[in-house]
Formats: structure tokens, C-alpha cells, sequence
């Protein structure tokens, strides 16, 4: 039987009891209905995987002993930010989704002059939250020891601050001959994604001139959605770990 994983934001150590949080004990207590002598698979963002035995269950409360540790090597060699304009629906969900398990380090929400969603105060709040659960879930599913975190939304100008200290940055533009496998193999990449009508030429100079890169996947025009997985997939087989 396949023993679920789960993410924990509480300490864990060999030879530890450990109470889990909130979120975890719903999901072990409430959703997968677990109980006292079951085995589980923890991880907290350290790196490593912990497996457990629970000792009690609740719908509200569970506590296990931590039993052993083993080193998680599923991490890419390359740090990818992503910067993904907001989208509408269940579109940001799995960009966001799909991202993770194409090994993203870090996602950057955008508001960018063409983006149809607007989001501030307590709805944008509660999307972020959203959107953490969702990297949280895609980690646990393909078996990352770390999730990425989701950062607040940003503008064009934000993010182009934020993205200075990677080693490469590219700006996703379809109307442009150059490719990623031209560009030298860098340790870090930030990858800016528009939205379904594409930056505006005033955003792509302005990435420019910020060190961007405008860069092609092809000839034909990927969806917003659709953009980062193409995107991170081809730098994860380039520069990081896919097909190693």
C-alpha cells in the first residue's frame, strides 16, 4: 500500500514526536480518515523526507513519531522563477500546478497592462493562500522535499526589480527568431510570462532594457498556461535535471 505524503510546516527530527499542523492534520485526520499505527511520509522544506508512524488520530489532531530521515535528491541543479501573469478560471491553478512539478524554485504572480484579472485587499490574500496549497499538493504528489513559494503579486516594474540576481532572464515573446538552446547554460533563470494577449511592446523594451531577453519556443503561440510548463521543461532539459 502506498504510504501518503504529506507537507508539514512543523519541526521535524529522528527520534521526535511531532504534533502536525492545522492543515496537515485535516488532511490526514478529516480527509484521508488515517489512524493510530499508520505510516506516513513527511517532509517540511529542509530537504529531506521523514517517515513516521502516527501515534493519535483526529479530525483535528494528529501527533507521530518521527522513525527515520533520508536525503530527497529530486532538486534541480537550476533555480527557475517563474513570473506567471494572472489568468482567469482554473488557468493560474495549473500553471502554477505544473510549474511545481516541472521543478520551479520560486512563482511570481504578474499584473501586466493586458491582464484581465485584478486582484487586491482580502481576495488577493486568499488567492495566494490558494495558491501556496496548490504548489503545497503538485510538491507532495511529485515528490519534491521543497515547496516553492508563491510571492505577492507583482507589477511589470516589481518584478523586473526582483528578478536581477539570476544569471539569465527571458522574456517569453513568440515575434522573435531567437531560442533558449542558443543562450549559455546559467545557474539561475527568470522566466516572464504574458498573458493571453501578449505583453505589450512598451513591457517587452522595458524588460529589455532591464537585461531580459526576448526568447521563441517555436512557431506556434502557446496559451499563458501553457507558456511555463513548455518553458521550464525545455530549460529543465537544457540546463537541469530532466533526462540526466
Amino acid at each position: 500500500m502506498r504510504i501518503p505524503r504529506i507537507f508539514t510546516d512543523s519541526p521535524l527530527a529522528v527520534g521526535s514526536q511531532c504534533q502536525l499542523d492545522d492543515n496537515a492534520a485535516n488532511h490526514v485526520g478529516r480527509v484521508l480518515r488515517m489512524q493510530a499505527g499508520q505510516a506516513l511520509l513527511l517532509f517540511n522544506g529542509d530537504g529531506q523526507d521523514y517517515r513516521a508512524t502516527i501515534t493519535e488520530a483526529g479530525k483535528k489532531h494528529v501527533q507521530v513519531d518521527v522513525t527515520e530521515a533520508s536525503e530527497n535528491e529530486t532538486e534541480s541543479p537550476l533555480r527557475v522563477i517563474l513570473a506567471q501573469t494572472l489568468s482567469k478560471g482554473d488557468r493560474m491553478d495549473y500553471a502554477v500546478q505544473k510549474a511545481v512539478e516541472m521543478g520551479v524554485s520560486e512563482i511570481v504572480p504578474l499584473t501586466t497592462e493586458r491582464c484581465e484579472v485584478k486582484l487586491k485587499g482580502d481576495r488577493e490574500d486568499k488567492r495566494l493562500r490558494h495558491w501556496q496549497q496548490v504548489a503545497i499538493s503538485a510538491a507532495e504528489q511529485c515528490g519534491r522535499a521543497r515547496v516553492p513559494e508563491v510571492q505577492p503579486v507583482m507589477t511589470v516594474q516589481q518584478w523586473l526589480e526582483h528578478a536581477q540576481a539570476c544569471d539569465l532572464r527571458v522574456v517569453l515573446h513568440h515575434r522573435t527568431e531567437q531560442s533558449l538552446n542558443t543562450l549559455e547554460k546559467p545557474s539561475s533563470i527568470a522566466l516572464m510570462i504574458g498573458p493571453e494577449g501578449g505583453l505589450t511592446a512598451e513591457e517587452i523594451a522595458l524588460a529589455e532594457d532591464n537585461g531580459f531577453l526576448p526568447v521563441a519556443l517555436g512557431p506556434r503561440v502557446l496559451r499563458t498556461e501553457t507558456a511555463p510548463v513548455a518553458a521550464i521543461a525545455l530549460c529543465q532539459w537544457l540546463w537541469g535535471d530532466i533526462g540526466a
